[in-house]
């Protein structure tokens, strides 16, 4: 027996007759389907009958690679050898039960393949014996034939989402992650692929956790030589024990395959994110943070005089920063006291809320709902309240620890403060931070906890969202370390990272949009000399590669020149005038032969308008470059091709540059195959190009 699924992008063909469910093909539609092409040779040296590569491998079947369930009962071995599964339809897709008698166990996999070609994987482990069942992990498992390569996330804080490649000749490469959320270094997330699949071409299969928590993911070639991608939550020994008649349900593990490159693969995420009924619908406010404005000095007069810049220059959003609750002067201190500093404030944030508000702003807040500092008031009533080994005096972080959100106490104590706030103020955005890892993390039933405080911060955004749901929050985390579709559930942007330095961010955010669409990514201009880099870059540069993605301004305006000022406000009215293309249209990276070259179109859905950045992030290699040629637009049509000024001009020392910088009428389809004749730049320097149809 057969049941498929299939899309436009996606197809997935399954025997649900064979234990763990058996996956028969994932990849483009191939109508027909035959098991006789499709079935190996039975080789010398192995087992008389092959283990099926199913979505939950098991290990009793003589599955090789990492079970799709481990588990055991006090220590008993339990080895799962599931029946055939009962398939139920649901909308756009279908769900797979099945039972192990012997082990009392039934398991429940639910697949939904989104319109927009990206596959969702649950699973569900019951316990029907009468005795206690550990469970150790739950991996999803999705077969990638011929993949050569492997891609992950690494990276660390200030400079995440770096796409590291490994060639895939033999064995097991695994990327687990222990820091409690998603992690700066070890994202959730594998690309397999050909040989050299890159942005253009390719087949390609992604593979993502949507979990902020724990996590592990692997790309296992085994002894007979299949290749499988896993992905699961990474449980800690005893944190999961159900009892008789308890479920365990696991993260949603997302696929997306591709025949087109990583393009591909973005084109279905983003389409997906941006299907959903809670995705952002308006148009996203340009922000100012005042975090590397005035870090924790904070002053009426000077937060207002900052107010008024900012709306000078057509900012729509004023976001207060660190530094505005009770006794936090310096970042070792009031985390968890979420009531205004008298202080500092002594009229509360009305005045400052009341001014934004006459600018025609809205008004945003800081918070790290999840941690306290021992210096605070809430540490002195309950330092029961910490999630951390009790046994041992527990690590600090940042001079933070971690509030247990397991204990209903601790959460009523958030939650309440939280909707105080709420209610007091007109806060229309919340910047949602958690910057610590968990370590250690034991939780008042003396078990592991990881997994049950990262539910517990699902639950907490959720009610918060239930109570307001005009109410948009971003999920920050030392930056990028809390970025995954599962917290995206749950809020409306991402702070793609603590590095605002434009160099950087030309590949921290590359290599974000892989997966999540610009208008989910923060990105700020920041100061002239960039706080964790300490580089001088123009206004330009900064505004051309922060002006595709959620856009904001991370910068003390009260110490900007008047050509600055004028600088950055044509920044940001050009990012208005090209806000819905950049928010609704589709990215597409181009492969460039020279790599200090970076390149990106973004095309209208209708073909009608593109907009091209081109990037010169170092010295080039050559002195001058390949034609760009510029995919996606109307082959049929004829574009008018156009720089978009940024104040100064990044061209570099040519004796002389392409005729089409002074504007130029140029067919698709020559676009698409001859391209656009790349100018000498200078490094450090973007220049924008604007197509539009005839």
């Amino acid at each position: 027996m057969e049941c498929r699924l299939s899309g436009d992008r996606l197809e997935l063909v399954l025997d649900p007759s064979v234990g763990g469910v058996e996956v028969l093909h994932l990849g483009p539609q191939v109508g027909g389907f035959d098991r006789a092409t499709s079935t190996g040779a039975v080789a010398q040296g192995g087992h008389d009958a092959p283990a099926p590569t199913a979505l939950l491998p098991e290990e009793a079947a003589a599955w090789a690679g990492r079970p799709g369930l481990s588990a055991h009962r006090a220590g008993g071995a339990v080895f799962p050898r599931f029946g055939a599964s009962e398939v139920t339809e649901i909308p756009d897709g279908l769900v797979a039960t099945a039972a192990d008698p012997p082990n009392g166990l039934r398991q429940q996999v639910t697949l939904v393949l989104h319109p927009a070609g990206v596959l969702e994987v649950g699973v569900e482990i019951t316990n029907l014996g009468a005795t206690p069942l550990t469970v150790d992990g739950v991996a999803v498992t999705i077969p990638v034939p011929g993949a050569a390569e492997v891609v992950q996330y690494g990276g660390r804080w200030a400079d995440e989402f770096h796409p590291v490649r490994h060639s895939w000749e033999w064995g097991s490469f695994v990327v687990e992650n222990r820091a409690g959320r998603t992690s700066h270094s070890r994202h959730p997330t594998l690309f397999a692929g050909s040989a050299g699949f890159a942005h253009e071409h390719g087949l390609v299969t992604a593979i993502h956790l949507g979990w902020s928590g724990n996590s592990t993911v692997r790309a296992d070639r085994l002894p007979d030589g299949r290749r499988v991608l896993q992905a699961g939550e990474l449980l800690l020994p005893g944190e999961v024990v159900l009892e008789s008649d308890e479920t365990y349900c696991s993260p949603a593990v997302y696929v997306a395959h591709s025949t087109g490159g990583l393009n591909g693969i973005s084109a279905a995420f983003h389409d997906h994110l941006r299907s959903r009924a809670t995705h952002p619908a308006r148009p996203r406010p340009v922000l100012l943070n005042t975090w590397e404005a005035v870090y924790f000095d904070h002053d009426l007069a000077t937060l207002t005089a900052l107010a008024d810049r900012a709306a000078a220059i057509g900012v729509e959003r004023f976001v207060l920063d660190d530094g505005w609750f009770l006794g936090r002067h310096d970042d070792r201190r009031g985390l968890g006291d979420w009531t205004v500093d008298p202080q500092t404030w002594p009229d509360g944030l009305g005045p400052l809320i009341d001014h934004v508000h006459g600018l025609d702003m809205e008004f945003g807040l800081w918070v790290e709902p999840e941690m306290v500092n021992p210096d605070s008031d809430l540490y002195r009533s309950h330092p029961d309240w910490i999630l951390a080994d009790p046994h041992h005096e527990p690590v600090r972080f940042r001079d933070q620890l971690v509030l247990d959100l397991t204990v209903p106490a601790a959460f009523a104590h958030v939650y309440e403060s939280l909707s105080a706030l709420l209610d007091e103020y007109a806060i229309a955005f919340l910047k949602w931070d958690m910057n610590r890892d968990l370590t250690a993390p034991v939780d008042a039933t003396g078990r592991a906890g990881a997994r049950r405080q990262t539910l517990a911060a699902y639950a907490l955004l959720d009610a918060l969202r239930a109570d307001l749901p005009g109410l948009e929050i971003e999920s920050c985390s030392s930056g990028g370390g809390r970025a995954d579709l599962g917290i995206l559930a749950r809020t409306d942007r991402l702070w793609t990272s603590d590095c605002n330095d434009a160099l950087d961010r030309v590949r921290i955010q590359r290599g974000a949009s892989y997966l999540f669409p610009p208008e989910l990514l923060g990105a700020h201009v920041g100061p002239t000399r960039n706080h964790t880099t300490g580089r001088r870059h123009t206004v330009a540069f900064r505004g051309a590669t922060a002006m595709f993605g959620h856009l904001g301004v991370e910068w003390n305006l009260l110490r900007a020149t008047e050509r600055e000022l004028a600088s950055l406000e044509q920044v940001v009215s050009t990012h208005k005038r090209f806000r819905t293309l950049l928010h609704t249209g589709r990215t597409l990276h181009l492969d460039t032969a020279d790599p200090t070259r970076s390149a990106f179109v973004v095309v209208d859905p209708t073909g009608d308008e593109a907009i091209v950045s081109i990037s010169q992030t170092d010295t080039p290699r050559t002195l001058t470059a390949d034609p760009l040629r510029v995919p996606g637009l109307d082959p049929d049509r004829t574009y008018r091709v156009e720089v978009v000024p940024l104040d100064d001009r990044p061209l570099g020392m040519a004796k002389r540059q392409p005729p089409w910088l002074e504007g130029a009428d140029v067919g698709g389809r020559q676009l698409a195959f001859a391209g656009l004749a790349v100018p000498v730049l200078n490094p450090a320097s973007t220049l924008l190009v604007h197509l539009q149809v005839q």
